[in-house]
């Protein structure tokens, strides 16, 4: 089955959104810090639209049989002054879902190749990528793309 990648269009929103609700449930049960009604992934559709929008960036879909099959968020984004200028700018992936039915069949490999293609195309070296440290199966399929550890975000409950 061949997977073709395009870019989101206004008429995507509601397969964006659905991916987006998806991700927050599973995460819900990592974290138990999601929302996972959908008007919090109508919310951050909107947020995430408008770092889009400022930083050069765009949803990418993977679609297979006509059907949206996975999502990812791309961005240009800028570092602090203290980064040396070769790496300051750089690609991120703000977001990647796919399919439940879909995962372990490269789906994921291939928007993570087009977030290379992208950040490369900008005339970057470096892309990133967050996860969950609760979301192993994604940590493993970062590092196994080449990402490794770069910083940690600890966090207390008061």
């Amino acid at each position: 089955m061949t997977i073709r990648l395009r870019a989101a269009v206004p008429a995507d929103r509601e397969a964006v959104v659905e991916f987006i609700h998806r991700l927050n449930v599973f995460e819900a049960a990592l974290t138990g810090d999601r929302r996972q009604d959908y008007g919090a992934a109508r919310g951050y559709y909107g947020e995430l639209q408008q770092r889009i929008s400022r930083n050069g960036g765009r949803i990418v879909l993977a679609i297979a049989d006509r059907q949206v099959i996975g999502i990812m968020g791309f961005s240009l984004d800028e570092d602090a002054a203290y980064i040396t200028d070769d790496v300051r700018r750089h690609g991120t992936v703000t977001d990647l879902v796919v399919a439940e039915e879909w995962r372990g069949r490269g789906v994921g490999q291939t928007l993570l190749q087009e977030a290379e293609r992208l950040t490369r195309e900008a005339g970057f070296k470096r892309l990133m990528i967050g996860a969950l440290a609760a979301n192993e199966r994604a940590r493993r399929t970062y590092e196994a793309f080449g990402f490794a550890p770069y910083v940690e975000i600890l966090t207390k409950e008061l």
